[in-house]
């Protein structure tokens, strides 16, 4: 929807424009309508001067005789100044008198009957309305049928049919008028929920997220709720963000209080034994911490929902090379066996190469800790998939999804943050992967896996 757009005038437009087709239509009705009423208006007149005209024919010295009275014609004539035409025609078609010789109706044949029939001709450059009124003279001992053909120019038809026009569209504006003002109070009131609506949500504070309780019809009451869903989950977030928070303070608080402690102890002493021994444990401290430091932004960075990177072809082969190099020392002066299992084939996943590294590593890292002494990073084909195996305690089934959690460690007697697997498992969701946990080989340690979507790059 563009800027500025407005659903009032949305709604307004599309109402408005049936509405408007329905009034043309209406207007088109009235015209033809008003039409066929002038005409039949006028076609009365016509009947009244044929018959008029026809009752005057009579039978004087073997042939038709007229003698037109001038009310024949008279009522024929209107404000409008129409031109009238008549002409009396025997039963051969032969005009007997009339101011102008008018065409015949086709249609029938001159007979016994008396009827009358109507017509719009064009008759020397005129525009008219005819009658023929074919009847017949009645005598006790002659029977002779004629016609009486009568005619008018239209400006009495179409200057009535235009005032009844005139009539009908004042009343077709006025329903129009009135049936726009209706419309705009009902999308108005049909609206105003709405507009309650938005005043709550924009005079909310912004710190809260309490649901709305607001009364409203079934349509929007719909929306009231899906906002209330979705403040419910804003609410659980917020929840999830504070426990994260209180637990990274204490995760943080606890070294670096560690390191003031032994620094202050340090400055205490005399014996540069003492501030040797110092200086090491406040190393060992300060690294632990910087680590914790990366993880915690690593898991801030992996839990933004705006966070959205650009992946590209990797080669999981490549992936568990680089792994095993950058961490064979540490594992080799711990005495730990760390190997990569590769595929046969070159296996390409869309993804990122420092993320899937750091997932790698923390696994590892994990295993270390866990007295693993046999680690294997292991490569799948179909479909693929990156493993990290080792042979240590392992996780109880009933516990791997606690895991998942920060700062739960499976053991308190182990040095670490419990952000390792919960950092998998968000760079697991980045890359659309699937984050699985097994026995490790032989049914002893743990295999976590990322289980990645078959279609490759």
């Amino acid at each position: 929807m563009k800027r500025g757009d407005s659903l009032a005038r949305r709604l307004l437009a599309w109402l408005l424009v049936p509405l408007l087709v329905l009034g043309s239509l209406m207007l088109l009705q009235a015209w033809f309508e008003a039409r066929r009423t002038a005409d039949r208006a006028f076609d009365r007149l016509l009947e009244a001067a044929s018959l008029a005209i026809a009752e005057q024919v009579q039978w004087q010295d073997d042939r038709l005789w007229l003698d037109l009275p001038p009310a024949a014609l008279e009522m024929l004539a209107t404000d409008a100044e129409e031109r009238v035409f008549y002409s009396l025609v025997d039963r051969h078609g032969r005009m007997i008198t009339g101011n102008a010789e008018l065409p015949g109706d086709a249609r029938e044949a001159v007979s016994d009957d008396d009827t009358l029939l109507y017509r719009d001709i064009a008759w020397q450059g005129l525009s008219l309305r005819q009658g023929v009124r074919r009847t017949r003279l009645e005598e006790w001992q002659l029977r002779e049928p004629f016609e009486v053909r009568v005619a008018h120019s239209r400006e009495g038809r179409d200057a009535l049919a235009a005032e009844l026009w005139r009539a009908n569209l004042a009343m077709i504006l006025a329903m129009a008028a009135l049936a726009i003002v209706a419309l705009l109070l009902a999308i108005r009131t049909a609206l105003a929920p709405l507009t309650r609506l938005r005043r709550a949500i924009r005079s909310r504070d912004p710190r809260t997220l309490a649901p709305l309780a607001l009364r409203l019809p079934r349509e929007l009451a719909e929306l009231r709720d899906t906002v209330n869903d979705l403040l419910a989950r804003m609410r659980r977030v917020r929840a999830n963000q504070e426990r994260f928070i209180g637990d990274a303070s204490h995760q943080l608080r606890t070294p670096l209080a560690g390191l003031s402690a032994r620094a202050e102890l340090a400055l205490r002493q005399d014996d540069p034994a003492r501030w040797r021994e110092a200086l090491v444990a406040m190393q060992a401290t300060s690294t632990r911490t910087a680590r914790l430091a990366m993880q915690l932004l690593s898991l801030t960075r992996l839990a933004n929902p705006e966070y959205c990177p650009e992946l590209t072809p990797l080669s999981l082969n490549a992936i568990a090379r680089e792994a095993v190099r950058e961490h064979w020392t540490a594992c080799h002066r711990a005495g730990i066996d760390l190997g990569v299992a590769g595929a046969a084939a070159e296996v390409e996943v869309a993804g990122i190469d420092w993320q899937l590294a750091e997932a790698l590593g923390n696994l590892i890292d994990n295993a270390r800790r866990y007295g693993a002494r046999h680690v294997t990073i292991r490569v799948g084909e179909a479909p693929p998939s990156l493993a990290v195996e080792d042979d240590g305690p392992g996780i109880p089934p009933a516990r791997r999804l606690l895991m998942l959690r920060p700062f739960h460690r499976d053991r308190d007697d182990v040095e670490g943050s419990g952000l390792g697997l919960a950092i998998v498992d968000g760079i697991a969701r980045t890359h659309g992967a699937r984050l699985e946990m097994s026995e490790g080989p032989g049914g002893a340690g743990l295999r976590v896996t990322l289980v990645f979507p078959g279609d490759t790059p």
